[in-house]
């Protein structure tokens, strides 16, 4: 049984060879059998000769295809683009620096108030009495200077007597025509007027002190009834409504906010990288959210960085005559800096290096390719603006990702129009 199997197997080892090694025996046998060999050759290589392609044209293959543009560099203005926001120039809670009740009309949020016009009055309650007390107490201080002042130079009057009976009894008691005790008497008295003196000094001083003290009080009873008019601190406009009258208002209540919108500041975050471009007074220009676009010029920029982003606060004012800007607008600011010579590119010829770096590659007079690394400077809808290569070069802008550094090409230029 098993025997069938094997010869199967010799059968068709036998036929595979035939077919496969004796292919060209098996071919002659079934022409006729005496075909000369050279014939068989000859149509074995004339079926060899038209299985290949020898009519097709060669290929040339000394090089990759790229397309190249011609870019000239031009001389652009190399603003320093950021992101920022409107601010208003000045924001003020308006608060209360004494209790009590309100008694004026409040005035809406948007109306317009100038410096010094009154936002919020407060019940003066027992303050005038209290600050005519302190003026009838400053009054009978200064009444009694006078008085004082008698009594000083009396005391002087009576001091300048005792000395002249002092050195008199002094003169007669060394003639001897004075006893020792008149002597210490007329000594005694001197001491006296000296004490008289001394008390009517200070008795003027105390005078001073009280004249001092009515001052102060009258100043913070005047002080005190000022406090009851809470008045706008500059020109703005009301951000919120001011206290309601009948509202009983506590020392720091809010009575209202006042912001000035003109001039508007526009605030942006400036990188380190691009700080040493960006100075006091340097031209600027900000387009908003809503199109519209403004110029100012750059009026504060900090010296300490922020700890968290590494950036530099840069302060923009603007003109806002018309108050159309309104605090807390998104905006891109670009301020003017010094210009560069640039290259505009389509975005799609910037590429990558081995070592990650962002360039383009560059073909020269000898069709080899090589890589430049570039800076942007700024992004556009016609394209990109950037700088490090010279002034006039070749750029494959496409192509560029099949080729690297060294290869050799075939160029097709086109124009920067193009």
């Amino acid at each position: 049984m098993r025997l069938v199997p094997v010869i199967t197997a010799i059968l068709v080892s036998i036929g595979l060879y035939f077919a496969v090694l004796e292919r060209d025996t098996m071919l002659a046998f079934a022409r006729g059998g005496d075909a000369p060999a050279a014939e068989t050759a000859a149509e074995t290589a004339a079926d060899t000769a038209a299985e290949s392609p020898a009519a097709a044209p060669a290929e040339d293959t000394s090089g990759i295809r790229v397309v190249v543009r011609r870019s000239q560099a031009e001389s652009i203005d190399s603003a320093v683009i950021l992101r920022g926001q409107t601010r208003a120039a000045r924001q003020v809670e308006v608060r209360a620096e004494t209790s009590g009740r309100v008694i004026s009309e409040p005035l809406r949020k948007g109306r317009f108030v100038q410096q010094g016009d009154t936002l919020c009055q407060l019940d003066p309650g027992t303050r005038e009495s209290t600050l005519a007390e302190a003026r009838a107490r400053q009054a009978e201080a200064q009444a009694r200077v006078p008085e004082t002042e008698a009594r000083v130079e009396e005391a002087h009057a009576k001091l300048a007597e005792a000395m002249i009976s002092y050195t008199a009894a002094e003169k007669l008691s060394a003639d001897g025509y004075a006893s020792e005790t008149r002597l210490k008497s007329a000594n005694a008295a001197v001491k006296s007027a000296e004490a008289a003196v001394a008390a009517a000094t200070w008795g003027l001083d105390n005078v001073d002190a009280g004249i001092q003290a009515a001052a102060s009080a009258v100043a913070a009873a005047e002080r005190e009834i000022e406090r009851l008019t809470i008045a706008a601190p500059f020109q703005g406009l009301l951000e919120s409504d001011t206290a309601e009258i009948g509202s009983l208002l506590q020392p720091g209540a809010l009575c209202a906010t006042v912001i000035q919108l003109d001039p508007i500041k526009l605030v942006g975050f400036v990188p380190e990288t691009e700080v040493a471009r960006v100075h006091v007074g340097a031209q600027a220009g900000a387009e908003l959210v809503s199109g519209e676009r403004i110029v100012g010029a750059v009026t504060f920029l900090s010296r300490a960085a922020d700890q968290t982003t590494r950036t530099f606060q840069v302060e923009i004012t603007v003109p806002n005559p018309d108050l159309a800007i309104r605090d807390g607008q998104t905006a891109t600011i670009a301020i003017a800096a010094d210009g560069a010579r640039a290259h505009r590119l389509p975005q799609s010829a910037l590429t990558l290096n081995n070592d990650g770096k962002l360039g383009v590659r560059t073909v020269g007079d000898d069709n080899v390719v090589a890589f430049a690394p570039v800076k942007l400077i700024r992004d556009t809808p016609d394209g990109i603006w950037v700088t490090g290569l010279p002034d006039t070069v070749g750029i494959i802008v496409v192509g560029q990702d099949f080729v690297t550094a060294g290869v050799t090409v075939i160029p097709t230029y086109q124009e920067p129009g193009q």
